[in-house]
């Protein structure tokens, strides 16, 4: 079992930043691939960024070139720096943690975080 647990959610104003924290225990971190994804009320939870073990990252194209994800195998945490934020990114955020990379589907993730929320004023 992987516990998975989020940080760093709030209300911030379009054009700002944020950085969101997922930490896990467990299983050894390092083995893990990790993903965010969000949902926004009345719609389905969607892809936002994945990185492998390795440190290889993939992001949707609703979000490159704005956010960042990351990985510090010491602190078994991934993060996800949020910069240039629009009110479209407001969402739930959640982390999750998978055995396998290269399947974005929330399927493919086992473990999951209860979820941060992101609200960006406009």
């Amino acid at each position: 079992q992987v516990q998975v647990v989020e940080s760093g959610g709030g209300l911030v104003q379009a054009g700002g930043s944020l950085r969101l924290s997922c930490a896990t225990s467990g299983r050894t971190f390092s083995y893990l691939s990790m993903g965010w994804f969000r949902q926004a009320p009345g719609k389905d939870r969607e892809f936002v960024a994945a990185i492998s073990r390795y440190g290889a990252t993939t992001y949707a194209d609703s979000v490159k070139g704005r956010f960042a994800i990351s990985r510090d195998n010491v602190k078994n945490t991934a993060y996800l720096q949020m910069n240039n934020l629009k009110p479209e990114d407001t969402a739930v955020y959640y982390c999750a943690a998978a055995t396998v990379y290269g399947d974005y589907s929330p399927q493919a993730f086992d473990y999951w975080g209860q979820g941060t929320q992101v609200t960006v004023s406009s």
